[in-house]
């Protein structure tokens, strides 16, 4: 799966307090202290969304302890030894809460959700301090009432039970999302669509999101100072690609802000910021005003509209109109400010606007030929189309406005292959466009396309698994490419289509297999063979997928059943000793949900010798299989005492 890593000194930069060697505080202080903190946790009320259910979680069992401090702040006791410990070491509880509680509030996006089994251990780790805390409170001694000393016994109760659950709470399609993206080398229109589904679920889609999360990524990779290399890679990556969909030119995250060319020679001189683009932070050559009234340099709104993008930037009101209109009185006042201060301006190209009026122009004649009683006038159109629709939003909106889509639809049913091929590939491009995958459903392509994913041409089937992946991001054509039938053939195209066609097609499944009822059809189709196949041939590089597809089916009754055999494990046990580190973690996920619903499993696992692998990945692996070879090395004592 992917690189999991040990949460670095970046996460949380302030240092965990130290053991006491005694009384370093007086009892009064002790306890105003501890008021102290809770109060500074409580302060944070916005959270990252992959750790915002926990976040309120751990507010709420800090509000429920609050009593037991207030009223020993109240009765002020003179405290003996052990209930000073008992409260030194709440103390130490709640630090460790606010920490983890800021991290969450303000630490980056990306590596949040990365990291989300690991953040989760660490909210199990204080839930164990404040447990641990608890346990044995002098009650008596710190002159708390019955009605009190109830109250934290019950939820002492919940926190032991808190800190020893082991169900992993890690979002499955995120996680798969993130696979794909992070593995995916081709400019693929699937990996956009999957961007953009990460974007929305990240909340770094918006131009001040992804200032302030280059930021966060920034204060983590100084933090982090050097290590964890690969993990850090891959947050610019990821970072890189949120800006590129959101049409923001600015990629330089390790080094400081670049001084332009043309300020070299007086990097001190002081730029009236109206004359800085809000977009590329770099004096504006060709200032132009959007819908809003804001101006942008035309090259930077440019692309932030080319990307799909129908708002503001910096106020996020929606725009209107897309029309730029030239700013000559700013342009003007910046060509004076600069003759002035002797600051020579790199001038752009001009934007070759007559070309682009001219492609759009073609596209309603185009549409048009797409009902021509003539084959090869069909086959210009749709090809032409394709590539349009590729282009740019607003190339996609006015193949819409003209009607485009239902004469696309009607050319599914053609025996031509390369007409198909053309136009499965346009109406592919066209679900970019989140409004479009609904408006392609409910006009009646979802069957024709999963036709060309039956009988197509090899790139028509490839082409139709991916149309079929974007238009599944709505979750009400997950149900519907289900219902009409759209599993099965995926399923033959995973087991007998070309790499490219493997690779779409378990992308394709794994996001319909998020609906339950596409897991029991996935399975009557044969899926568990086809990914064993995938399994066998490591050429293919695709283990991980399939090993992702196989982790979600354990988590179905029905399907754990299918794949819980002693031929399936020992597959598992031969990859955990033999596999990628990412191989292995996925393989230690799959092998630890069969075992805990089915302990007999795990005695079979430990017969085919898991247990000595499980040894050196819980010291040497990579932070998330560690986790999960612990949670094995437990679950096997267990069944070895059983």
């Amino acid at each position: 799966m992917l690189h999991w890593w040990r949460p670095s000194s970046g996460a949380d930069a302030e240092p965990e307090p130290s053991e006491p060697s005694g009384r370093s505080l007086s009892d009064e202080a002790l306890v105003e202290e501890l008021l102290a903190t809770v109060g500074a946790a409580r302060g944070f009320q916005e959270f990252r969304r992959s750790q915002r259910k926990e976040c309120f979680n751990l507010l709420r069992w800090l509000q429920l302890v609050l009593p037991l401090v207030q009223e020993v702040r109240e009765a002020a006791p003179s405290l003996t030894d052990d209930a000073y410990r008992r409260l030194d070491l709440l103390g130490r509880a709640f630090h460790a809460a606010r920490r983890l509680l800021r991290c969450c509030h303000d630490g980056s996006k990306i590596f949040l959700a990365l990291e989300s089994e690991s953040v989760l251990g660490r909210f199990r780790t204080v839930y164990e301090k404040m447990n641990h805390a608890l346990d044995g409170m002098p009650y008596s001694e710190i002159g708390v009432s019955d009605e009190v000393k109830e109250q934290v016994e019950l939820i002492n109760k919940q926190l032991n039970r808190c800190k020893k659950r082991t169900d992993s709470t890690q979002d499955m399609e995120l996680s798969m999302d993130l696979i794909v993206v992070l593995q995916n080398k081709e400019n693929r229109n699937a990996e956009r669509a999957i961007l953009e589904r990460l974007a929305k679920k990240l909340e770094l889609q918006s131009l001040p999101d992804l200032r302030a999360e280059t930021m966060a990524v920034k204060k983590l990779i100084n933090e982090r100072n050097g290590q964890h290399e690969e993990s850090t890679k891959q947050i610019i990556e990821l970072l890189n690609k949120f800006k590129e969909i959101a049409g923001v030119d600015e990629k330089n995250i390790l080094g400081e802000v670049s001084i332009p060319k043309y300020l070299e020679k007086c990097p001190s001189l002081m730029i009236p910021n109206d004359f800085l683009c809000p977009i590329s932070l770099e004096i504006m050559t060709d200032p132009v005003i959007i819908a809003t009234g804001r101006t942008y340099e035309r090259r930077s709104i440019q692309k932030w509209l080319d990307a799909g993008q129908r708002t503001c930037p910096k106020t996020q009101q929606p725009l209107s109109h897309l029309s730029l209109t030239p700013n000559f009185a700013l342009k003007n006042l910046i060509l004076q400010w600069c003759e002035k201060n002797k600051v020579e301006m790199q001038m752009g190209e001009p934007e070759p606007v007559v070309e682009e009026e001219e492609k759009k122009e073609d596209i309603p004649l185009l549409v048009k030929d797409l009902s021509s009683v003539h084959l090869d006038m069909q086959r210009t159109a749709a090809k032409k189309i394709r590539v349009l629709s590729k282009e740019n939003p607003e190339n996609r909106a006015l193949i819409i406005e003209n009607n485009g889509l239902p004469a696309l639809i009607s050319l599914l049913p053609y025996p031509d292959k390369k007409l198909q091929e053309n136009t499965v590939t346009s109406l592919l491009n066209l679900s970019i466009d989140e409004a479009n995958k609904v408006l392609i459903a409910k006009g009646g392509a979802v069957p024709l396309i999963i036709e060309v994913l039956r009988n197509g041409s090899a790139e028509g089937q490839e082409n139709s698994a991916a149309a079929l992946f974007s238009l599944s991001m709505i979750d009400e054509n997950k149900v519907a490419i289900g219902a009409l039938g759209g599993i099965a053939p995926l399923v033959d195209l995973l087991q007998n289509g070309t790499i490219r066609g493997k690779k779409d097609a378990a992308t394709a499944l794994f996001n319909l297999m998020l609906n339950h009822s596409n897991k029991l059809r996935a399975l009557e189709a044969g899926i568990v063979t086809a990914l064993l196949k995938i399994l066998d041939n490591k050429k293919l590089g695709m283990a991980d997928e399939a090993l992702s597809i196989f982790l979600l089916m354990a988590s179905n009754p029905s399907c754990r059943s299918e794949i819980g055999t002693m031929s399936f494990v020992e597959t598992l046990v031969q990859i955990i000793k033999e596999g990628t580190p990412k191989n292995k973690e996925c393989a230690l996920s799959v092998l630890l949900e069969l075992g805990q619903n089915n302990n007999s499993l795990m005695v079979h696992a430990l017969g085919f010798g898991v247990h000595e692998h499980l040894s050196d990945i819980a010291k040497t692996g990579t932070s998330r299989a560690q986790r999960k070879a612990n949670s094995l090395i437990q679950l096997s004592r267990k069944c070895s005492q059983t």
